[in-house]
């Protein structure tokens, strides 16, 4: 099967293919569900589509927001540049934007968006006749139901189907809850998720007095759901004929693209969903359920709103032998000795760690290793201010930095520089877009990283 990643923005797409994707889906500016994420310009689109094709990974391209007249007006110059960079497939929910895909972009694949609700072999027909080549399921059916459409369609039409994510309790995700509530239209990109709100009963001759709906003190979540978690059963929806499994999550960061595409590219790989199934929880997420494929999903019911065990703190930016092991400033301090070291990891800084600190590192070619915090280098650029460095022992100054003209090595305790440069000794070989993280449970996460 294809593993299908989110790619919300450029370092989303980096992480996404190198922890393994198969294919990306992605938007521009325009025409795509998920406004909030970074998406990329129209003049991007090349650029993103030559580095992915370099990596062997193909480049689907979101359409699928509801149009309008004024819409489609522009959709025909749209797709003309989406073919002319390349694009593999594009993913429509509309029918007008379907026929003008086809007339405009005739060398690109046309997959059904998910909002067209396709769960029946003879809609899927009716939509390849019109030239879509794969039907991205509505999420409302399950493994039997996927299964028995499979049965009676040609081998020609593909399959398509949402893994892991965030779940939408409007039918297939078209919903105006947000709309009507907060102004902001979910059909064009901008849900405000409504549904993940608090809800309480008033009566209108009582303005402030709130009543459970359900006898719980803290309200009623009656239309959240759960996330969808499907990696221990990743071999029944290859049984039921998918073809493609997708990874929600255009809004989500760097880390979380990275985690589950790792998890789900080594189970693919052959490796055990038990084993893997930790690395899920790392990232934020609300409580998991398998979605609609073995039956009722249940809902959210607020008890876990997101919770995720660990914090992105940074991104390995490359790894050498570690000349610095020798220097005079360390030397004397036995305490920061690696026994038999051979490595200094480069990092840009995301989120505060220590010296002494023991990192996680996640890697697409293994398992997770832990390695110590041992001699962390600030590499401070040309423009920092060290006047005061080791006056207030913050640091102390080791020379130049001979990968940056101008900057300078100081030894310090802690990275705390968010998106600046660090090193430190590690004892094995890390490579570019690695990411280190560090357990922080019990906090309160947010919902992106």
């Amino acid at each position: 099967m294809e593993l299908l990643a989110p790619a919300g923005g450029w370092e989303q797409l980096e992480y996404a293919i190198h922890f393994g994707a198969d294919a990306v889906y992605l938007a521009s500016t325009r025409y795509g569900m998920r406004r909030r994420a970074d998406n990329f310009s129209e003049d991007e689109l090349p650029q993103v589509v030559e580095y992915a094709h370099a990596h062997g990974v193909d480049v689907h391209v979101t359409v699928n927001t509801m149009m309008t007249d004024e819409d489609t007006d522009d959709l025909h110059r749209y797709f003309a540049v989406l073919q002319r960079a390349g694009v593999d497939a594009v993913i429509v929910g509309d029918m007008g934007a379907l026929v003008v895909a086809r007339e405009a972009a005739p060398d690109v694949a046309i997959h059904l968006s998910t909002q067209a609700s396709c769960m029946n072999a003879a809609s899927a027909r009716v939509y390849a006749s019109l030239g879509v080549s794969r039907i991205v399921l509505a999420r409302e059916m399950s493994l039997k139901a996927i299964a028995e459409m499979r049965r009676r369609l040609p081998e020609e039409i593909e399959l398509e189907a949402f893994v892991h994510g965030a779940m939408c309790m409007a039918y297939s995700g078209r919903c105006l809850i947000s709309d009507y509530m907060a102004g902001r239209g979910a059909n064009v990109g901008h849900c405000a998720q409504p549904c993940r709100w608090k809800y309480a009963l008033v009566e209108e001759k009582r303005p402030g007095q709130y009543f459970p709906i359900e006898q719980d003190e803290r309200g009623s979540f009656i239309m959240s759901s759960n996330d969808m978690n499907m990696l221990s059963h990743l071999q029944d929806l290859a049984d039921a004929g998918v073809n493609s499994i997708k990874i929600e999550g255009r809004a989500k960061g760097a880390y979380y693209v990275a985690s589950v595409v790792n998890a789900y590219r080594h189970v693919l790989d052959g490796g055990s969903a038990e084993a893997w199934q930790d690395e899920l929880e790392t990232t934020s997420h609300r409580p998991y359920c398998t979605g609609f494929y073995y039956g009722d999903p249940g809902q959210n019911q607020g008890t876990v709103e997101y919770a995720r065990s660990h914090q992105m703190v940074a991104r390995v930016l490359g790894c050498a032998p570690d000349g610095l092991g020798e220097a005079a400033a360390f030397r004397a301090d036995a305490a920061c000795d690696v026994q038999g070291n051979p490595e200094r990891v480069e990092v840009l800084c995301r989120n505060r760690f220590f010296e002494g600190e023991e990192l996680e590192v996640i890697s697409p070619d293994a398992a997770v290793r832990t390695c110590p915090v041992k001699r962390l280098v600030w590499h401070a650029g040309p423009d920092a201010d060290l006047k005061d460095v080791e006056r207030d022992g913050l640091g102390r100054i080791i020379g130049p930095d001979p990968s940056c003209e101008g900057g300078t090595l100081v030894a310090v305790e802690v990275a705390n520089r968010t998106m600046e440069r660090y090193s430190f000794a590690v004892p094995f070989e890390l490579h570019e877009r690695d990411i280190m993280r560090i357990r922080r449970d019990g906090q309160d996460v947010g919902r992106v990283l």
